[in-house]
């Protein structure tokens, strides 16, 4: 048996959290820079706010129903997660972290508890301790426990808890899915199967093997038989960091940048975190790309796509060398004719701090040295807040929007929530 564990409205529910007078009001998180709504209440649903909507298309929905309105906070909703995630690991002694807001639980050997109780446990441990609202779905297959813990948002009456195993229950079930909601189906291979007359679960478990894979391949074979009750997408252990092979921090800006220098400090501030998250999981890169282009939106205006590939003599996670090297290539691209509204860096061609063979050239004193300094980075950064140290081609002012960006409640002491006792 196989458990999905899915947080409701999750960006929404970790800033009901600390602010619990939202509760039943409609209320929306947009994305970087304040462009589109990426997360909705259920309240804000009702009112017609669909996922992706731009803020200046819903603007007047907002103000009208006082829509409560968030910047989007990824270190507040990063911390929640990994607060939910620690107590799942309670109840499974496997999770496989699947997004920010679901994982999946490996129940197998464990079928002789009583696993509905199991799941509706799990639901309330999950709220008591973190107050967030989990939806937890058990069937045999991954695929089957993602249908089960979408009846728990649609069933109140489930308590956050269903599991799913009885075939006359799943076939009822799948008959009221709609193929397009089914996990792995996208919106071609829905097309393609409404075309042969599926267009349920259950009609697209009523197909021929032979015919799904020649229609949608061995990942829709896999995801039939997964409906038909047979486990066969595996389940990962989840490692305690997740080594990327690349790396991307990027921003649009509020406005475009003309101006050099702007651009240029702007770009170092990105090419800092990139450091951050390369020192965070151990990795050196030895190539980096650093990119800005201009508003593809604004028809009849000059476009300019530039970017600029470093390669480092050897692979680094130096805080003034990858920041240097930013500052160069930005200057390098920048064309006063153009005004810039998105930039970032990307680093590629990453290896672990571990194998990295030094240069015949290199200072082993000097290295040493720069380690020390971009750890103390860290550490102070880490203590007092993002930016508290940096070097001085790096910016205090922030060029894109985040009006309503709630506090880092969870990870910055300085935005700990005050409690007053009358």
């Amino acid at each position: 048996m196989f458990a999905l564990a899915d947080c409701n409205n999750f960006f929404v529910s970790c800033e009901r959290v600390f602010r619990p007078d939202l509760e039943g009001h409609p209320v929306i998180v947009l994305s970087s820079n304040d462009g589109c709504a990426i997360a909705r209440s259920n309240e804000a649903k009702a009112l017609g706010i669909k996922m992706g909507d731009p803020l200046f298309k819903i603007r007047p929905l907002i103000e009208r129903h006082n829509v409560a309105v968030f910047s989007g906070n990824m270190a507040l909703y990063g911390d929640m997660s990994y607060r939910v995630r620690l107590v799942l690991e309670e109840f499974a002694p496997s999770v496989e972290v699947y997004s920010i807001d679901e994982a999946f639980l490996d129940l197998r050997g464990m079928e002789h508890l009583d696993l509905d109780s199991y799941a509706k446990e799990i639901s309330r441990r999950c709220k008591q301790l973190t107050a967030i609202p989990v939806s937890v779905g058990i069937a045999p297959t991954k695929t089957l426990a993602k249908v089960a813990s979408k009846l728990c948002k649609q069933y109140p009456k489930l308590r956050g808890g269903c599991y799913m195993h009885r075939p006359q229950d799943i076939e009822k079930v799948l008959s009221r899915l709609p193929i397009d909601e089914v996990w792995g189906i996208g919106r071609k291979s829905a097309r393609k199967l409404r075309e042969r007359h599926v267009y349920t679960a259950l009609d697209f478990t009523h197909l021929e093997e032979p015919i799904v894979r020649s229609l949608l391949g061995v990942v829709g074979a896999r995801t039939w038989r997964e409906l038909r009750g047979e486990p066969c997408i595996e389940f990962e252990q989840t490692l305690e960091i997740d080594t990327k092979q690349s790396i991307c921090v990027s921003r649009s800006f509020a406005s475009e940048i003309s101006d050099c220098r702007l651009l240029v400090e702007q770009v170092c501030n990105f090419a800092g975190l990139l450091t951050e998250k390369l020192r965070k999981q151990s990795s050196l890169c030895r190539q980096m790309v650093v990119f800005a282009h201009t508003n593809r939106f604004h028809e009849g205006s000059p476009q300019s796509y530039g970017s600029v590939h470093v390669t480092f003599p050897t692979p680094t996670n130096d805080h003034r060398a990858i920041v240097a090297a930013a500052a160069r290539a930005t200057t390098e691209l920048h064309n006063s004719k153009y005004g810039y509204k998105k930039a970032g860096v990307v680093a590629t061609e990453m290896i672990p701090s571990s194998g990295v063979v030094g240069s015949l050239f290199c200072d082993p004193a000097s290295e040493e040295r720069e380690r020390r300094l971009s750890a103390a980075i860290d550490t102070i950064n880490a203590s007092y807040g993002r930016g508290t140290l940096k070097i001085a081609t790096q910016s205090d002012k922030v060029c894109y929007l985040s009006e309503n960006r709630s506090p880092c409640y969870t990870t910055s002491w300085s935005d700990l929530p005050t409690v007053s006792v009358k």
